[in-house]
């Protein structure tokens, strides 16, 4: 009896324990399943094949004459004239071309599991070549359909995807037209 009281105290004072399981259901990926980019932290590997060409051109033409004409007479006789014309003539047009063609690969985390399933990826690589800093960020809605099975999805692939590339240094930097020149073209010269 004084065994089963001690036994029955020494439970209330422990309490009651509690176990937890190793196997975590949220993160578990069978032996044979995919390895592909499916929940917060993953890495994904974008391939970004994107070309753009824009063309736009304006032509502007316009003429204008006015003729004003007075006389002034007393009687029979011509007292005076006078005649004022104005004309001008004004051509203008002009053309702006841009192609431009990126590709590289990325690797981008997955930023958040959207409840669709949809994953929101964000990342950027930056790249020196000849003291020319080269970045890329990356950031968009991938599907989990779209991803292949070596956990790679192309850029035409994202939804709302956001791409910058900027380039810093000499190349750069001659490309880019002078203050004085944006000055002149800002006052008409």
């Amino acid at each position: 009896m004084n065994r089963s009281i001690a036994g029955l105290l020494l439970l209330s004072v422990c309490g009651v324990a509690a176990a937890q399981s190793l196997y975590n259901e949220a993160g578990w990926r069978g032996l044979t399943a995919d390895n592909k980019a499916f929940r917060t932290g993953d890495v994904l590997t974008v391939q970004v094949f994107e070309n753009s060409t824009a063309v736009s051109s304006a032509d502007t033409g316009t003429r204008r004459a006015n003729a004003l004409r007075g006389e002034l007479a007393h009687g029979s006789s011509e007292a005076a004239r006078a005649a004022l014309a104005l004309s001008g003539e004004f051509d203008g047009g002009g053309r702006t071309q841009r192609a431009s063609r990126l590709l590289t690969t990325v690797s981008v985390t997955v930023q958040e599991v959207l409840p669709g399933g949809q994953l929101r990826i964000a990342g950027a690589q930056s790249v020196t070549v000849n003291d020319e800093l080269q970045r890329v960020t990356l950031e968009g809605l991938v599907r989990p359909v779209d991803i292949s099975d070596g956990n790679v999805v192309q850029s035409t692939r994202i939804a709302g995807a956001r791409i910058t590339y900027v380039g810093e240094g000499d190349v750069t930097d001659r490309g880019r037209r002078s203050w004085w020149r944006k000055l002149l073209d800002t006052v008409g010269f």
